[in-house]
């Protein structure tokens, strides 16, 4: 009987430990940055994220060009872009910033018609920034989001 019980706390320990190393997963709270290693087209995208309680709260998507110019911000930019691929970088880096903060893990993010490059990128960017938020280190990290 005695070795029923060993044996059923031992399995009861291992249990809760396995259970506890998977608490490592989830997201640490604080601010997360992940950004391009390169410029592309003159541009460098980045994702910030802040988590609170484990749960992503708000979720940055943008590109930054040298000076520091936002890249939705650039009216001439967004004219030219909507007239050749249907959408424009305010719309592209809300919808995928949204799409993550809903999904919060970044599998079920569908790519929007018009930027599929900047698609690749953000997941590239995001699966990064998620790595961060799980290690719970808010430095910010450099991906290659080249395409290849």
């Amino acid at each position: 009987m005695r070795r029923i019980l060993r044996l059923t706390l031992l399995l009861l320990i291992l249990l809760l430990s396995l259970t506890a190393c998977n608490d490592k997963t989830e997201l640490q709270d604080g601010y997360y940055t992940a950004q391009a290693a390169e410029y592309n087209f003159g541009w460098k995208e980045y994702i910030t994220i802040m988590v609170k309680d484990g749960s992503i709260v708000s979720v940055e998507y943008n590109a930054e060009n040298a000076s520091g110019f936002i890249k939705s911000w650039d009216n001439a930019y967004m004219q030219t872009m909507l007239h050749s691929n249907g959408t424009y970088p305010n719309e592209y880096t809300r919808y995928y910033a949204g799409q993550l903060l809903e999904d919060q893990n970044g599998e079920h993010i569908d790519a929007l018609s018009g930027a599929t490059s900047s698609y690749g990128s953000f997941q590239k960017l995001a699966d990064a920034v998620l790595d961060q938020a799980r290690k719970g280190d808010s430095s910010i990290v450099f991906v290659d989001t080249a395409e290849k």
